[in-house]
C-alpha cells in the first residue's frame, strides 16, 4: 500500500512563505461570524453568550480585514448582529389586561 508522503522541509518552508497574515485574519473573522450565526440558529447548539463573544471578537478584528473583503464581512456581521438582537429579546411578555378606570358618571346602583 502507498502511505502518504510527509512533506519535506523545503515544501513546508514554501507553504509558510505563501501564508499571509491578512489571509489568516480574514479566515478568522469569517469563522467567528459563522460561529456566531450557528450559535444563534442551530437547535441544540444555541448559546447567546458564545454568539456575543464571537460577534465582539469579529467586530474588534474587522479593521484588520483586507479592504476588498470588508464589505461582505461587514454585511454578514450586520446580519448576525440583527439575529442576536432578535434572539436576545425573546418572546414579548404578555401584558396583563388592565381594567378600565371606573366611570366618574353617577349611575343608579353605583
Amino acid at each position: 500500500m502507498n502511505e502518504p508522503q510527509q512533506p519535506t522541509e523545503e515544501q513546508l518552508l514554501e507553504a509558510l512563505k505563501q501564508i499571509k497574515t491578512e489571509d489568516v485574519v480574514l479566515q478568522t473573522v469569517a469563522t467567528l461570524v459563522n460561529l456566531a450565526g450557528q450559535k444563534l440558529s442551530v437547535e441544540g447548539a444555541k448559546d447567546a453568550v458564545e454568539a456575543k463573544k464571537a460577534i465582539d471578537a469579529a467586530r474588534q478584528m474587522l479593521p484588520l480585514v483586507p479592504e476588498e473583503a470588508v464589505g461582505p464581512i461587514q454585511n454578514a456581521l450586520d446580519q448576525v448582529q440583527m439575529l442576536f438582537a432578535k434572539e436576545s429579546q425573546g418572546p414579548a411578555p404578555e401584558q396583563p389586561r388592565e381594567e378600565p378606570p371606573p366611570s366618574k358618571i353617577w349611575t343608579p346602583g353605583s
